[in-house]
């Protein structure tokens, strides 16, 4: 006998019908063929084939061209408070085993990869900073919220304040608001400073989480200045798009010889002289453009350079404009190294993948007449998970060569 579904449901073509089954968890406007009963900007609705078979249950919003986040493809699922509970202790659960004692200052909810579409949360201690993109789990964070503090309380992790950071324009794209601050935690005063300060690789930092950039400080490099760092012992070191400054302090900590670290932005530069103050680290600050900065060196002036800039494309169609940009700094890196340096150098744009991010550098590499011996290939941290059906989550592409 057919059980009823409590939900309305979507009907979908072929090709979305393909990729929900693979596992993408996004349905778009341009692929909906029909509706049955009313669903409400937020609410739940059934996903169906063509032929009218089960492909999961998931948010909906008409404001979004992404129309349904799918939460689950099991048709048991009560989409109550205790599911959502239990997908905050799956995901805190996943950080304690890949991230054993290192979980201080951590990603604990990455959206798609811990099946929260939509929400982002950083933890900075005693303080999570969250951001949520997503309409239906917006709708539902009184209940996801406060599931996270007493999860990680109860694991003897305090929680002094959830701070959320959704001043960033896409939530208008799903009919939301901009806006900031505290959420209230029942039987919690709200903290009074917006800043916090962290420890990673030994180094501290003050974490401006009301208006740095994202949730306030990138954490998913943690392991690749940790790696970058090894091989600085004695070295003159360009850190380049420095931003707060923590690839030149994690060289200079390992004991190079010499760090040079280079932004546009003076705000940025500020917060990263700060940091290297209270760290006790002797590291010199550049305001300039890096692509301006990088023609101008002298050949063998430094012996390790680094790149972390930015992410130079946020859609498919500016793909070739940004592999351009990335080839024109790592080629001009490549030719001010002496032969025997190092070079280190990363994407965070998913839209560049990692094929594209290797044939380019074996472009630069060829037009600088230089070979490229590999040290390491990484990628995010294992705090930001990557879920091989959703390719949006695989931005990070990060490498160290040596240069011959």
């Amino acid at each position: 006998m057919k059980t009823t579904r409590p939900y309305p449901s979507v009907t979908i073509d072929t090709r979305g019908a393909k990729r929900a089954q693979e596992g993408h968890p996004w349905v778009f406007d341009n692929e909906i063929t029909g509706m049955t009963g009313t669903i409400e900007n937020g609410g739940l609705c059934d996903v169906r084939s063509p032929k009218g078979r089960y492909l999961g249950t998931g948010f909906y919003n008409s404001h979004s061209k992404i129309r349904v986040r799918l939460l689950s493809q099991n048709t048991n699922d009560r989409f109550d408070e205790a599911f959502f509970r239990r997908r905050v202790q799956y995901a805190w659960d996943y950080r304690k085993a890949v991230m054993g004692p290192d979980l201080e200052n951590c990603r604990v909810i990455f959206g798609e990869a811990d099946q929260f579409p939509g929400l982002t949360v950083d933890k900075f201690g005693d303080i999570l900073v969250t951001q949520t993109l997503c309409l239906g789990t917006e709708l539902r964070k009184d209940w996801i919220f406060p599931a996270l503090a007493e999860i990680l309380e109860g694991d003897g992790h305090p929680v002094r304040g959830i701070y959320e950071r959704n001043d960033v324009k896409i939530r208008e794209l799903e009919g939301l608001e901009q806006n900031k601050g505290w959420y209230p935690l029942a039987g919690k005063p709200l903290p009074e400073s917006t800043q916090t300060e962290i420890v990673e690789n030994g180094i501290r930092y003050q974490v401006d989480f009301e208006n740095g950039q994202k949730t306030g400080f990138f954490l998913d490099q943690k392991y690749n200045r940790a790696a970058a760092a090894k091989i600085a012992p004695g070295r003159t070191v360009l850190d380049c798009f420095t931003h707060t400054g923590s690839f030149g302090l994690n060289c200079k900590k390992a004991g190079a010889a010499r760090v040079v670290s280079v932004d546009i932005s003076d705000t940025a530069l500020e917060t990263a002289r700060r940091n290297a103050a209270q760290n006790g680290l002797e590291v010199e600050y550049l305001a300039a453009n890096v692509f301006d900065l990088l023609p101008t060196l002298t050949p063998g002036e430094f012996d390790y350079i680094i790149l972390d800039p930015p992410a130079f494309t946020k859609s498919g169609k500016t793909v070739d404009s940004a592999r351009r940009g990335y080839k024109e700094i790592n080629y001009r890196a490549m030719k001010a190294l002496p032969r025997g340096g190092y070079l280190a150098t990363c994407s965070c744009s998913h839209f560049m993948t990692d094929a594209l991010f290797r044939q380019m550098l074996q472009s630069a590499a060829r037009d600088a007449q230089v070979q490229l011996r590999l040290v390491e290939a990484r990628a995010q941290g294992p705090d930001h998970p990557v879920l091989w059906t959703v390719p949006e989550t695989d931005y990070l592409k990060f490498y160290i060569f040596q240069v011959v």
